[in-house]
């Protein structure tokens, strides 16, 4: 029985979960205990051994400065233009509002980094909108779910500046293998948007032209001023990670300071405002250092009692084939998501699968980024959804629980669209650090 003793802590750990005990604390007392049964008293030595890896990991760095540059940007007023500038061009397009929409997302999303920030500051915006010009409420439901999630495959995301180090995968290197995925998802969204207000114009109707349509000089004007600042917010970040020009701490930096200078440019700078900025930048960075320290003692107990290697020799004994445990890994991060955050799904999960997938032969930077995509479907699904709860406590009264359910389902079906494609052609995520990082 000692010898699978290690998978008990799976099972042992839904218990506190399930009686409402934090997740960072349940992680550290299952550690503790089933650690303790293992190795007696020198497991109080591998715990306090965790604290010391995670405080030195220099990569890390780079949390609180991608939430601070999120939490100032949401302060600056880039998405009221932003959303003014997109919806001048995609107005008059069939079910232009929503595609306009997606348009903002994306770019919020390569601005911010933070995961919930994009679909709140959107959702404000373009739900009034949108129920003005009698949109569908399922259609509005789902592109504000659907965009505010791509906070998690468009880089810079915060979950992969946690996901590096646990997988010991470079963050780099993982920025930049998420680009094509995102804008393909991105892409789906769009063409599935207006091919359906096409078919049905009810759904998504075109708005009719208005008298204070602004002229075309004053359309790219108005365009220019709104884009060119989250334009080099997003090179200084993102560019200058894909160019080698600097590491993620560095950008994140970079990005934090850009969030200040584009609040004081658009005249939203106070110091009421830096004074929350930091106070919920050190909330969530608490949060997740705490979660990702527990997480690394539960990891840490689990491969020193032997887990890993148990687990691969019952794979082994399954004879399930590589792509067949592949599928069952994602399909368990996939159930877990319906119940944990993606933060505990990441810790839980990838240091137990990543020593077997990389045994098997696969390349950990593209199972990272199908990782990602499904914590984002999970993120979109229904009954747990998290991105539902975000839309439920923005949205008005007339849009129910009932057109949420109903609007993510095609979007959830076009995520799964995207992981068939990344996980059949792996150049889309190998390719373009192969070319700009020298990844190999």
């Amino acid at each position: 029985m000692s010898d699978y003793l290690s998978l008990l802590m799976f099972p042992a750990l839904l218990v506190p979960l399930f009686l409402g005990v934090h997740v960072a604390f349940a992680m550290m007392g299952v550690a503790l205990v089933f650690g303790y049964m293992t190795f007696g008293d020198a497991v109080v030595y591998q715990l306090v051994s965790k604290v010391d890896l995670v405080a030195s990991n220099f990569v890390l760095a780079a949390v609180p400065l991608f939430v601070f540059m999120g939490s100032m940007l949401e302060r600056s007023g880039i998405a009221e233009r932003l959303f003014e500038a997109v919806h001048l061009w995609t107005r008059r397009l069939p079910g232009g509002l929503a595609i306009g929409t997606i348009i903002m997302c994306v770019i919020f999303a390569a601005s911010t980094g933070v995961i919930g920030a994009t679909e709140t500051v959107v959702g404000l915006l373009a739900i009034p909108v949108m129920l003005k010009y009698a949109y569908s409420k399922e259609l509005i439901s789902g592109t504000i779910c659907a965009g505010g999630s791509l906070g998690t495959i468009i880089p810079p995301s915060v979950v992969v500046v946690v996901l590096g180090p646990v997988a010991d995968v470079s963050v780099g290197d993982l920025f930049v293998g998420m680009v094509f995925p995102g804008l393909i998802m991105a892409g789906l969204y769009l063409v599935y948007i207006l091919g359906h207000c096409i078919v049905d114009p009810g759904r998504g109707p075109r708005l009719p032209p208005g008298d204070d349509e602004p002229p075309l000089a004053e359309r790219l004007r108005i365009t220019a001023t709104a884009m060119l600042p989250p334009a080099v917010m997003i090179f200084a970040v993102l560019g200058s990670i894909m160019f080698g020009w600097a590491a993620p701490t560095e950008a994140a930096a970079l990005g934090a300071a850009g969030s200040v200078i584009l609040t004081i440019g658009y005249g939203r700078f106070t110091f009421a405002v830096l004074h929350d900025t930091v106070l919920r930048t050190l909330k969530v960075t608490c949060m997740i250092m705490v979660i990702l320290l527990c997480g690394n003692m539960f990891a840490g107990v689990f491969i020193a009692s032997g887990g890993v290697a148990l687990t691969e020799e019952l794979i082994s004994a399954g004879n399930l084939g590589p792509w067949l445990t592949l599928i069952a890994f994602l399909t368990i991060a996939f159930i877990a998501g319906f119940v944990l955050d993606w933060i505990s799904v990441l810790l839980i999960f990838i240091p137990v699968f990543i020593p077997i997938v990389r045994a098997m032969g696969f390349d950990p930077v593209w199972f990272c980024v199908l990782f990602l995509i499904v914590i984002q479907t999970s993120y979109l699904t229904p009954p747990m959804a998290p991105a539902i709860f975000y839309l439920r406590g923005i949205s008005p009264p007339e849009i129910t629980l009932s057109h949420m359910f109903k609007g993510v389902v095609p979007f959830i079906l076009l995520q799964l669209l995207t992981l068939a494609i990344v996980a059949y052609f792996p150049p889309v995520v190998l390719w373009l650090p192969a070319r700009l990082l020298g990844f190999n």
